[in-house]
């Protein structure tokens, strides 16, 4: 039922308004609340870049509560988490990062040694460290540099967001290209078996530089390897990519979601002093 034909313009958000006049529930004298759901909507539109930071700190955070856990003797919680993360991860230990040990990353050679002298990927991804090595961090490196560069990009580009112009499609495809053929010859190159293909020696880069870095830079995926800072940048990348290009939309959505919140809000204060004004915008 339209209880006003008039036109709305006067009022903030025309469209909103022309919702509003169907609800029966402003007729003149009628009380006017925001249900609940819509109160946790508005508050979550307007500090939606404080829970999206929230979720993924506690999403990219969780990992590294995993060695820790077992640092402090806690190896059922530790194990849980291993557990989760083993869904959305490789796990592969020469691959991932370790805590608590002398060295934070460790070769496949000395991964064998301290647990199975083996390339099967399922076995290999069993072992979460030992109290001489130290433990694993729930995912590996690559999932590490993503993630946490989400979160700290995601916090750094709040308060630079009136600055910084909406990154463009061809700038998202740029800064995600490199790890999408980091990860695309990592794939093919596993496929010659673990420790066995051309990403593990990478002759080819040796090739086409001539020699001139250690043969630990070339060589396998211990930190401060070719393998390592790849997969660290290009995580880093991603994430940058992500924030800059996806960032904005979400925040002009949920600045949208608010406005038509508080649209009603006064749109139905405006029709009648006796409507009830619960809720504060």
């Amino acid at each position: 039922m339209r209880i006003n034909s008039r036109n709305p313009s006067s009022y903030p958000g025309e469209e909103a308004a022309h919702m509003i006049d169907l609800n029966p529930a402003l007729l003149p004298g009628a009380e006017f609340r925001l249900s609940r759901v819509e109160r946790l909507m508005y508050q979550i539109s307007r500090n939606w870049i404080l829970v999206a930071g929230l979720l993924l700190g506690i999403y990219a955070g969780l990992p590294f509560l995993a060695p820790v856990f077992m640092q402090l003797g806690w190896s059922g919680p530790a194990r849980v988490i291993y557990i989760i993360y083993s869904f959305l991860c490789h796990q592969l230990p020469q691959r991932s990062y370790f805590l608590f040990g002398p060295k934070i990353t460790y070769s496949l050679p000395e991964i064998q040694a301290a647990w199975q002298n083996t390339l099967d990927p399922l076995i290999l991804r069993q072992f979460i460290g030992n109290p001489e090595m130290g433990w694993k961090v729930a995912w590996s490196d690559r999932m590490v540099s993503m993630f946490a560069s989400l979160w700290l990009f995601g916090l750094l580009w709040w308060p630079l967001r009136r600055r910084l112009k909406p990154l463009p499609w061809w700038g998202l495809i740029l800064l995600l290209l490199p790890m999408a053929l980091d990860g695309a010859s990592h794939f093919v190159s596993d496929l010659y078996g673990i420790g066995q293909g051309f990403r593990d020696s990478n002759l080819w880069l040796a090739a086409l530089t001539g020699n001139a870095f250690s043969s630990s830079f070339y060589a396998g995926d211990a930190w401060g390897s070719f393998n390592a800072l790849m997969r660290l940048l290009t995580g880093v990348l991603f994430g940058l990519g992500v924030v800059w290009f996806g960032f904005p939309y979400l925040d002009a959505a949920f600045s949208q979601q608010a406005r038509f919140i508080e649209t009603r809000v006064n749109y139905a204060n405006s029709r009648s002093p006796r409507i009830r004004e619960d809720f504060e915008v």
